[in-house]
Parts: C-alpha cells; structure tokens; sequence
C-alpha cells in the first residue's frame, strides 16, 4: 500500500470513529473493531430473573441493580469458558464446540468442582437424547421382522 492509500484509510478510520462517538450511544461498545450492542453481549434480563427467582421467597424482590450486575458476570463467564473452548476446537481443526470441549474448558480455567457433575448432566443428556430420536424413528416407520423399517422395504 502506499502512503496515499495509507493515509485515506487513516482518515475513514478516523471519520467512523468520529461518528461512532459522536453517536453518543453508550449501549454500543467496540471489540475487536466489531459494534457489539448491549443486548448481543449479555444474556435476556428475563432468563436471568427467572433463574434468580427461584430461591427468592414469594413476596421477596431482587433489585435492578442486582439483576444487571448477574446478568453481567453470568454473561461474562459463559464467554470465558466458550472463548476457552473455541480455541481448543480450533487448535484441533474442528469448526464445531462440543460438550466434551466444554468440560476440557471448566478443567483448564480451574474449574474442576463443575466437571464431575457436567459429565454426568451431557451423558444423561445425550443419553436422552438418542433415546428421543429412536422414540421418533420407531413411531414413524415400523419394523418388519428382520430388523427393516417398513420405509426402506417400500423403497427396494
């Protein structure tokens, strides 16, 4: 690049800056170049609440300033264990995050009180899982006696 081309990037850089706080819009914040809102870098307030309200007497009440600061440090957690996570995934060439890298994530930030019961919650939930999916394809297509689903012979 030139020092021309160098200079008029310099001056766009400088022009959507200038916009950007001229905006006056605090709800807006920069990373990594990239506008982020508010609401696309917290969790729902409502999802928050609900969780906290659970051991919440009846008529008891969680102030606003409680519930932003929760939504805040839940939200910044979840980020730091999925940025710990997409690095493993992709150190391994893989696009996906799964559960397992997730677990690897809770052991390597120092985490290891949550591993043990999360290993035990993803294998109930795949579990689960897969009996679901084999609660669906038996319902939908029956069997014939050798193990076929009626489908597939149809098909033949």
């Amino acid at each position: 690049m030139s020092n021309s081309e160098d200079s008029q990037q310099y001056l766009n850089d400088m022009l959507v800056k200038e916009e950007d706080e001229a905006s006056g819009d605090d709800s807006d914040k920069q990373d990594g170049g990239i506008m982020l809102r508010e609401q696309d870098r917290f969790l729902p307030i409502c999802n928050i609440i609900k969780i906290m309200k659970v051991p919440v007497p009846q008529n008891g009440k969680i102030a606003k300033d409680a519930r932003e600061c929760i939504q805040e440090c839940v939200s910044e957690f979840i980020s730091f264990i999925s940025s710990e996570a997409i690095e493993r995934s992709v150190a391994e060439n893989r696009k996906t995050v799964n559960g397992d890298d997730l677990l690897v994530a809770f052991s390597n930030l120092g985490f290891d009180n949550y591993v043990e019961p999360l290993s035990i919650y993803l294998q109930k939930y795949r579990e689960s899982n897969k009996s679901d999916r084999n609660l669906f394809l038996d319902a939908s297509y029956p069997q014939n006696e050798d193990g076929s689903s009626a489908n597939e012979a149809g098909k033949q």
